[in-house]
């Protein structure tokens, strides 16, 4: 075997090349957009890269065939809240063979090693953990965009080398056509009429505005969970930006209390099923194709994020939002299910708001760790 590491365009390809050889036969797989795992890796569109450094390597076989990739990386922000100094390591594909996918780990860990790393998280994101994060180890179905999907025979590899599940990632899956249960409706239609409690959809021309609300809302939900980073106005305002592609600003709404920002829910229409055919590439053909799928619309929803201010947070906002959605969702008659975004294991109160809602399983992924 060859383990090369990318320094080159054409070894750069290869690491692109290496997911559409081992999913080539399979029927869920949705490759995604070169582009945007490109811009992992680039230090323009990629601020990580400031506080930070990553690398990666291809694997081929003595033939020269592709049979394996991986990326290493430091997130400086991350990196020292764990117990230890902890790495990442992510985008890891591989044939069903151990020495293969141990030759990988082992030279992550070595990388990783020398920047003064003790342990290693895989598979995750060089970014933020909305997108190429978690092994799939539950739900083998079609992905939804951004959402990791993998062969059932990675989790072996893992645990063969040694890595153990740090906290398991739940997503669930909501009929848009079905009702809600009775108790979630008088609960949703009571807290959306309080006297004081006003509710808002995006509006794009206030971009900046309502990114300032969402880091407000989200900074104080997730204050208390291990390892929080608070999220920066500047960078929500791009990734909003990095939306507007697929963007419904319906879709998009912040619930207020007596004007201060309580909670917020983040939807978009799945860019899976607008890019499923494209092979990972976006030139001119699939640009005029994407407009085309964007215009006729596509069947499914993916909640990005859901978040309550802590004081906010047994007020039953969050079933108003869901109430404001489907007002405006249901006479559209186009979309057919929402994915709501993964949730922690550890997250109870977000799992019951989704069991509350009638909700029912649909993914598993793990986040997982190694000691070195």
């Amino acid at each position: 075997m060859v383990l090369t590491e990318v320094k080159n365009k054409n070894i750069a390809h290869e690491f692109l090349d290496v997911a559409r050889q081992l999913y080539k036969n399979d029927q869920y797989w949705v490759c995604p957009l070169d582009k945007d795992i490109e811009d992992v890796f680039n230090p323009k569109k990629n601020e990580l890269h400031h506080q930070g450094n990553c690398t990666r390597w291809v694997l081929k076989s003595d033939d020269g065939s592709l049979i394996g990739r991986i990326a290493a990386f430091v997130n400086a922000k991350k990196a020292y809240q764990p117990e230890q100094p902890t790495g990442g390591i992510g985008f890891f594909e591989c044939i069903n063979d151990a020495e293969a996918a141990n030759l990988l780990f082992s030279t992550a860990e070595k990388w990783l090693s020398e920047k003064g790393m003790k342990a290693m998280d895989g598979p995750i994101n060089f970014g933020e953990n909305d997108s190429f994060w978690g092994l799939l180890i539950e739900g083998f179905t079609t992905p939804s965009y951004g959402m990791n999907y993998h062969h059932p025979y990675y989790k072996i590899l893992f645990d063969g080398y040694g890595f153990q599940t740090l906290y398991e990632q739940i997503t669930n899956h909501m009929e848009v056509n079905k009702p809600f249960p009775e108790r979630f409706t008088k609960i949703a239609e009571w807290v959306a009429n309080k006297p004081g409690y006003s509710y808002k959809h995006l509006e794009v021309k206030k971009l900046e505005a309502y990114a300032n609300d969402f880091a407000e809302i989200y900074n104080d939900a997730w204050q208390n969970f291990e390892n929080f980073v608070p999220l920066q106005s500047k960078g929500i305002l791009q990734t909003f930006n990095k939306m507007k592609t697929v963007m419904d600003e319906k879709l998009i709404w912040f619930a207020y209390v007596n004007n201060e920002p309580a909670s917020v829910i983040v939807m978009i229409p799945d860019a899976n099923q607008m890019i499923k055919s494209f092979n990972g590439k976006l030139g001119l053909i699939e640009k005029v194709k994407f407009l085309y799928y964007r215009w006729k619309g596509v069947k499914r929803m993916r909640a990005v994020v859901m978040g309550t201010k802590k004081a906010f947070q047994k007020h039953g906002l969050e079933s108003a939002l869901f109430f404001k959605l489907k007002e405006y969702v249901l006479p559209l008659k186009q979309y057919e299910e929402l994915e709501l975004s993964w949730v922690g294991d550890f997250n109870d109160k977000m799992l019951a708001i989704h069991e509350a809602a009638g909700a029912t399983f649909g993914k598993r992924h793990a986040t997982m760790r190694k000691l070195f």
